[in-house]
Protein backbone atom coordinates (compact mmCIF):
# COMPACT_ATOMS: atom_id res chain seq x y z
CA UNK A 1 0.00 0.00 0.00
CA UNK A 2 2.84 2.43 0.74
CA UNK A 3 4.31 1.86 -2.73
CA UNK A 4 1.02 3.15 -4.16
CA UNK A 5 1.39 6.41 -2.20
CA UNK A 6 5.03 6.76 -3.20
CA UNK A 7 4.09 6.24 -6.83
CA UNK A 8 1.33 8.85 -6.55
CA UNK A 9 3.75 11.26 -4.85
CA UNK A 10 6.37 10.79 -7.57
CA UNK A 11 3.72 11.26 -10.27
CA UNK A 12 2.56 14.51 -8.66
CA UNK A 13 6.15 15.75 -8.42
CA UNK A 14 6.75 15.07 -12.11
CA UNK A 15 3.44 16.71 -13.04
CA UNK A 16 4.31 19.77 -10.94
CA UNK A 17 7.73 20.01 -12.56
CA UNK A 18 6.25 19.68 -16.04
CA UNK A 19 3.69 22.42 -15.36
CA UNK A 20 6.41 24.63 -13.87
CA UNK A 21 8.59 24.37 -16.98
CA UNK A 22 6.26 26.72 -18.85
CA UNK A 23 6.69 29.22 -16.04
CA UNK A 24 10.47 28.76 -16.24
CA UNK A 25 10.58 29.39 -19.97
CA UNK A 26 8.39 32.47 -19.83
CA UNK A 27 10.27 33.77 -16.78
CA UNK A 28 13.52 33.41 -18.67
CA UNK A 29 12.30 35.98 -21.16
CA UNK A 30 10.80 38.10 -18.41
CA UNK A 31 14.05 38.18 -16.46
CA UNK A 32 15.75 39.91 -19.36
CA UNK A 33 13.78 43.07 -18.58
CA UNK A 34 16.21 43.94 -15.77
CA UNK A 35 13.76 43.29 -12.95
CA UNK A 36 14.78 44.04 -9.38
CA UNK A 37 15.13 41.13 -6.98
CA UNK A 38 12.02 42.19 -5.02
CA UNK A 39 10.01 42.19 -8.25
CA UNK A 40 11.41 38.77 -9.21
CA UNK A 41 10.38 37.38 -5.81
CA UNK A 42 6.89 38.85 -6.10
CA UNK A 43 6.33 37.75 -9.70
CA UNK A 44 7.42 34.20 -8.82
CA UNK A 45 5.00 34.10 -5.90
CA UNK A 46 2.11 35.35 -8.05
CA UNK A 47 2.86 32.77 -10.75
CA UNK A 48 2.98 30.08 -8.06
CA UNK A 49 -0.32 31.29 -6.62
CA UNK A 50 -1.94 31.10 -10.05
CA UNK A 51 -0.60 27.54 -10.42
CA UNK A 52 -2.65 26.75 -7.31
CA UNK A 53 -5.75 28.75 -8.24
CA UNK A 54 -6.09 27.49 -11.81
CA UNK A 55 -6.20 23.72 -11.09
CA UNK A 56 -8.47 24.42 -8.12
CA UNK A 57 -10.77 26.32 -10.49
CA UNK A 58 -10.57 23.42 -12.92
CA UNK A 59 -11.72 21.01 -10.25
CA UNK A 60 -14.51 23.27 -9.02
CA UNK A 61 -15.79 24.18 -12.48
CA UNK A 62 -15.08 20.80 -14.06
CA UNK A 63 -18.59 19.46 -13.74
CA UNK A 64 -20.21 22.69 -14.91
CA UNK A 65 -18.32 23.35 -18.13
CA UNK A 66 -17.64 21.51 -21.33
CA UNK A 67 -14.27 20.68 -22.87
CA UNK A 68 -14.75 23.53 -25.37
CA UNK A 69 -14.08 26.07 -22.61
CA UNK A 70 -10.66 24.49 -22.06
CA UNK A 71 -9.80 25.15 -25.70
CA UNK A 72 -10.87 28.78 -25.37
CA UNK A 73 -8.66 29.33 -22.31
CA UNK A 74 -5.68 27.88 -24.15
CA UNK A 75 -6.39 30.25 -27.04
CA UNK A 76 -6.64 33.22 -24.66
CA UNK A 77 -3.37 32.26 -22.93
CA UNK A 78 -1.55 31.90 -26.25
CA UNK A 79 -2.80 35.28 -27.45
CA UNK A 80 -1.77 36.95 -24.19
CA UNK A 81 1.75 35.50 -24.28
CA UNK A 82 2.17 36.39 -27.94
CA UNK A 83 0.91 39.93 -27.27
CA UNK A 84 3.31 40.46 -24.37
CA UNK A 85 6.21 39.14 -26.45
CA UNK A 86 5.27 41.26 -29.46
CA UNK A 87 5.11 44.33 -27.22
CA UNK A 88 8.61 43.53 -25.88
CA UNK A 89 9.92 43.19 -29.42
CA UNK A 90 8.29 46.47 -30.45
CA UNK A 91 9.75 48.34 -27.49
CA UNK A 92 13.21 46.87 -28.18
CA UNK A 93 13.20 48.44 -31.63
CA UNK A 94 11.50 51.67 -30.55
CA UNK A 95 13.33 52.81 -27.45
CA UNK A 96 11.10 55.84 -27.02
CA UNK A 97 8.01 53.58 -26.82
CA UNK A 98 6.79 53.06 -23.28
CA UNK A 99 6.37 49.45 -22.22
CA UNK A 100 2.69 48.66 -22.27
CA UNK A 101 2.72 45.43 -20.29
CA UNK A 102 5.00 45.29 -17.28
CA UNK A 103 5.06 42.53 -14.66
CA UNK A 104 3.09 44.77 -12.29
CA UNK A 105 -0.60 45.22 -11.63
CA UNK A 106 -2.94 43.90 -14.30
CA UNK A 107 0.00 43.03 -16.58
CA UNK A 108 1.33 40.65 -13.93
CA UNK A 109 -2.09 39.08 -13.52
CA UNK A 110 -2.40 38.55 -17.28
CA UNK A 111 1.08 37.04 -17.39
CA UNK A 112 0.44 34.69 -14.46
CA UNK A 113 -2.92 33.69 -15.93
CA UNK A 114 -1.45 32.92 -19.34
CA UNK A 115 1.42 30.88 -17.87
CA UNK A 116 -0.89 28.82 -15.66
CA UNK A 117 -3.59 28.09 -18.26
CA UNK A 118 -2.39 24.52 -18.76
CA UNK A 119 -2.82 23.77 -15.06
CA UNK A 120 -6.55 24.52 -15.42
CA UNK A 121 -7.03 21.49 -17.65
CA UNK A 122 -4.85 19.45 -15.30
CA UNK A 123 -7.24 20.46 -12.53
CA UNK A 124 -10.14 19.11 -14.57
CA UNK A 125 -8.44 15.72 -14.80
CA UNK A 126 -7.33 15.75 -11.15
CA UNK A 127 -10.94 16.05 -10.05
CA UNK A 128 -11.82 12.95 -12.02
CA UNK A 129 -8.84 10.82 -10.97
CA UNK A 130 -9.24 11.41 -7.25
CA UNK A 131 -5.60 12.13 -6.39
CA UNK A 132 -4.74 14.01 -3.23
CA UNK A 133 -5.60 17.44 -4.58
CA UNK A 134 -4.33 19.54 -1.67
CA UNK A 135 -0.90 17.97 -2.02
CA UNK A 136 -1.00 18.48 -5.79
CA UNK A 137 -1.79 22.19 -5.33
CA UNK A 138 1.15 22.61 -2.94
CA UNK A 139 3.50 20.85 -5.36
CA UNK A 140 2.24 22.91 -8.32
CA UNK A 141 2.70 26.16 -6.42
CA UNK A 142 6.17 25.35 -5.10
CA UNK A 143 7.46 23.99 -8.42
CA UNK A 144 6.19 26.90 -10.52
CA UNK A 145 7.39 29.51 -8.03
CA UNK A 146 10.86 27.98 -7.81
CA UNK A 147 11.17 27.50 -11.56
CA UNK A 148 9.92 31.07 -12.18
CA UNK A 149 12.56 32.45 -9.85
CA UNK A 150 15.25 30.33 -11.53
CA UNK A 151 14.14 31.48 -15.00
CA UNK A 152 14.10 35.17 -14.08
CA UNK A 153 17.50 34.96 -12.37
CA UNK A 154 18.97 33.19 -15.38
CA UNK A 155 17.32 35.79 -17.63
CA UNK A 156 19.03 38.56 -15.65
CA UNK A 157 22.40 36.91 -16.23
CA UNK A 158 21.72 36.46 -19.94
CA UNK A 159 20.66 40.11 -20.17
CA UNK A 160 24.04 41.13 -18.77
CA UNK A 161 25.79 39.07 -21.43
CA UNK A 162 23.57 39.99 -24.40
CA UNK A 163 22.88 43.62 -23.49
CA UNK A 164 20.36 45.33 -25.75
CA UNK A 165 19.62 42.15 -27.68
CA UNK A 166 18.28 40.39 -24.61
CA UNK A 167 14.91 42.15 -24.83
CA UNK A 168 14.60 40.93 -28.41
CA UNK A 169 15.43 37.41 -27.24
CA UNK A 170 12.98 37.66 -24.33
CA UNK A 171 10.19 38.92 -26.59
CA UNK A 172 10.93 36.15 -29.07
CA UNK A 173 10.71 33.53 -26.32
CA UNK A 174 7.34 34.84 -25.16
CA UNK A 175 6.03 35.02 -28.74
CA UNK A 176 7.26 31.49 -29.35
CA UNK A 177 5.45 30.11 -26.34
CA UNK A 178 2.33 32.02 -27.31
CA UNK A 179 2.47 30.44 -30.76
CA UNK A 180 3.13 27.04 -29.21
CA UNK A 181 -0.04 27.37 -27.13
CA UNK A 182 -2.00 28.52 -30.16
CA UNK A 183 -0.79 25.97 -32.71
CA UNK A 184 1.00 23.23 -30.73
Amino acid sequence: MSSYYIGELVSLLFMAFALGLDAFSVSLGLGMQQLRLKRIAFVGLIIGLFHIIMPFSGIILGQAISTQIGNLTTLAGGLLLFGIGAQMLFSAFHHEAKKIIQPVGIGLLFLAFSVSIDSFSVGLSLGISGVKTALAFVFFGIASTTLSWAGMMLGRKVHGILGVYSEILGGSILCGFGLLLLFG
